[in-house]
């Protein structure tokens, strides 16, 4: 029954954020500071009413005053929730060009100022990336990426694909990496208090100097840096009372 109650109240909530977000939208569209203002909007009340426990550690996140490429792990749909406690200021992301069409989130999210790509054609996904590399470099912007491309389900890190990081070395900017505890399949909204969630933020990743030749290295490395975090994290939650 609680589950029940909580998925109406969350249909409700993510209907009218969606309002919310649309109007913030329509009065200074395409500011890059709104996708953080309506992830906050999506992201605090849906976890007031899942009672989820956020425990964040996301300073060197925060206190990065220059652009740069963020990279976290993606689970579950409940990363908009999630992730959207954590999102820096003048950061916008990638998504696929057909959230463009879901009523209200698409073009809220359109309008904020985020990338939609047609991963379906490939000159139009390369003009695309080009954009972003000049949002980067130009426009004191961030971009947020899930590198597995999809969602993993709580069952470890799926291989990255190159696009985020081909984004960062071509403009020269750092990589900061976001890495949330698995909780895919520990949430569970039919008990009062849903879950503990972590995540932490780890130090940048500079790509000034590097060629595209250096790819491989370059995501082994934070694919490796963030699943050593992610177990770390999740020996945490297990001894926390």
């Amino acid at each position: 029954m609680l589950f029940v109650l909580r998925m109406l109240a969350m249909g409700v909530h993510f209907i009218i954020a969606g309002i919310l977000g649309l109007l913030l939208g329509l009065c200074r569209p395409f500011n890059p500071d709104n996708s953080r203002l309506c992830a906050r909007m999506y992201s605090l009340p849906a976890l007031w009413l899942l009672r989820v426990k956020l425990i964040t550690d996301v300073q060197p996140l925060l206190d990065h005053s220059r652009a740069c490429v963020i990279v976290a792990n993606h689970q579950s749909n409940y990363d908009l929730y999630v992730l959207g406690r954590v999102v820096p200021k003048r950061t916008v992301s990638i998504g696929k060009k057909s959230l463009k069409w879901v009523p209200l989130f698409g073009q809220l999210y359109w309008l904020a100022g985020n990338v939609l790509l047609d991963r379906g054609n490939a000159i139009r996904a390369k003009r695309a990336m080009l954009t972003t590399t000049d949002t980067l470099r130009h426009k004191n912007t961030s971009i947020w990426v899930f590198p597995e491309g999809t969602r993993n389900l709580g069952e470890g890190l799926l291989p990255f694909k190159k696009g985020a990081f081909q984004m960062a070395v071509a403009a020269g900017v750092p990589i900061i990496p976001v890495c949330v505890s698995n909780y895919a399949k520990s949430l569970d909204a039919g008990r009062w208090n849903s879950g503990r969630i972590m995540i932490r933020s780890l130090p940048a990743i500079p790509t000034e100097g590097l060629s595209m030749a250096d790819l491989p290295e370059l995501i082994d490395t934070c694919r490796t840096r963030m699943e050593h975090c992610i177990g770390q994290l999740d020996q945490q939650l297990a001894q926390l009372p």
